[in-house]
């Protein structure tokens, strides 16, 4: 894999359904990530943290619950996501994607061990580049 261009969908609360929901429909395999798994504790620990269906047909669908403080409102409940293993692709995309616009997490190491960042172009348009972990160390 290089690069991937998808949605990232924010749900309120519902992730694990309509992640569940989507796989019924498309087949593939998902993989579901809870915030517990990464060190969160009480409430909302169970909920998604990120969710990717990869179907057989070569669709791609990720998707988590909204993160406990931010505002969830329909219009800023999708993303479109940029994610792989080239590190400089990636990073040149962020480079570009986030001037003018609003960074609202800055490209950089992350607790499961890649580079993510996420923005808001100067369109409006929200975007989250994941570097994997391997990649992003080089």
């Amino acid at each position: 894999m290089s690069a991937r261009l998808n949605p990232y969908i924010s749900f309120p609360g519902t992730a694990r359904e309509a992640m569940e929901f989507y796989a019924g429909v498309f087949g593939g395999e998902l993989h579901v990530n809870t915030f517990g798994e990464y060190g969160m504790e009480g409430d909302g620990s169970e909920k998604v943290m990120h969710g990717m269906l990869e179907s057989a047909n070569g669709f791609t669908i990720m998707g988590a619950d909204n993160p406990p403080g931010m505002e969830l409102t329909t219009g800023n409940n999708m993303a479109v996501s940029l994610s792989g293993d080239e590190n400089e692709l990636l990073t040149g995309y962020w480079e570009k994607l986030s001037d003018g616009g609003i960074v609202m997490m800055p490209l950089e190491k992350q607790m499961w061990g890649d580079v993510f960042g996420m923005c808001t172009d100067r369109f409006g348009i929200s975007w989250l580049v994941n570097i994997a972990g391997d990649a992003a160390s080089s």
